[in-house]
C-alpha cells in the first residue's frame, strides 16, 4: 500500500508540473496576447492619423489600380530589384579597388608636393596673372593676327646655327674685358674718331668678330 501510494504521488507530482507549466505558458501567452493588441492598437491609431491626412486625395479606386499595376509588372520589379542587387554586388566588388585607387592618388598627390609641382603651378598662376593685368584685349587680338610671324622667328631663333652664334658672342662678350666710361653720343664719337679711346673700341669690335669667327670654326671643327 505504501508504495502504491508513493507512485501515486509521484504520478501526481508529475501532473502538478505539468499543470504548473501549463498555467505558465498560459499567463506569457496571454501577456503576449495583450503586448500585441497594444501594439496593433496603436499601428492602427496610426494607421488611421496618416489616413486621415490623405483620405481627400484618395480613393479606393486608386489603391485598386495600384494594385492591378504593381501585379502586371511584377516581372519588371523583379528585374529591377535583379539588377539593384548586381548593382550591390558590383559596389562590394568595386570597393577595394576604389580603396587602393584613392589610396594610390593620395600617394602621388604627396610625391607631387613634396617634389614642388604646388607651388610651382601657383607661383605660374601668379605669371599668368601679371600677363593678363598687363596685356589689353587689343593687344591680345594684335598678337593673334602677328603669331604667324612671332612663331617664325622663333624658330628661326631656335635652329642650331643661330643658337650656336648667340652662344658664341655670349662666350665671348664674358671672356672680354669690356669697360666704357662716361655718356656716348653720335657728336661725341665724331670728335673723338682720332683718339685713342675711339681706335681702342675699333679694335674691339674687330677683335670681337674675329674672335666669333674662330669660335663658330671651332664648332664646326668639332662638330665634323
Amino acid at each position: 500500500m505504501q508504495s502504491q501510494i508513493d507512485e501515486i504521488n509521484k504520478k501526481l507530482d508529475i501532473i502538478l508540473e505539468e499543470i504548473e507549466l501549463q498555467r505558465r505558458h498560459r499567463r506569457e501567452m496571454e501577456s503576449l496576447k495583450e503586448d500585441l493588441t497594444r501594439v496593433g492598437k496603436d499601428v492602427y491609431l496610426t494607421a488611421v492619423d496618416e489616413l486621415e491626412g490623405v483620405h481627400d486625395h484618395l480613393e479606393t479606386g486608386d489603391i485598386m489600380h495600384l494594385g492591378m499595376k504593381l501585379l502586371r509588372n511584377v516581372k519588371t520589379i523583379s528585374k529591377s530589384l535583379e539588377q539593384l542587387e548586381s548593382v550591390r554586388d558590383f559596389l562590394q566588388d568595386a570597393t577595394p579597388l576604389s580603396k587602393e585607387s584613392i589610396l594610390g592618388l593620395m600617394a602621388k598627390l604627396d610625391e607631387y608636393d613634396r617634389k614642388g609641382y604646388f607651388g610651382f603651378i601657383k607661383e605660374l598662376s601668379k605669371v599668368v596673372d601679371n600677363v593678363i593685368t598687363a596685356f589689353s584685349i587689343e593687344d591680345v587680338k594684335s598678337l593673334g593676327d602677328h603669331i604667324v610671324t612671332i612663331l617664325n622667328t622663333i624658330k628661326n631663333l631656335t635652329q642650331p646655327d643661330m643658337l650656336n652664334a648667340v652662344n658664341n658672342a655670349v662666350s665671348v662678350y664674358k671672356n672680354l674685358d669690356i669697360e666704357i666710361k662716361g655718356k656716348v653720343s653720335l657728336r661725341t664719337l665724331i670728335k673723338d674718331m682720332n683718339t685713342p679711346e675711339f681706335r681702342k673700341g675699333l679694335a674691339f669690335a674687330i677683335q670681337f668678330l674675329k674672335n666669333l669667327a674662330a669660335q663658330e670654326n671651332n664648332n664646326l671643327t668639332k662638330i665634323s
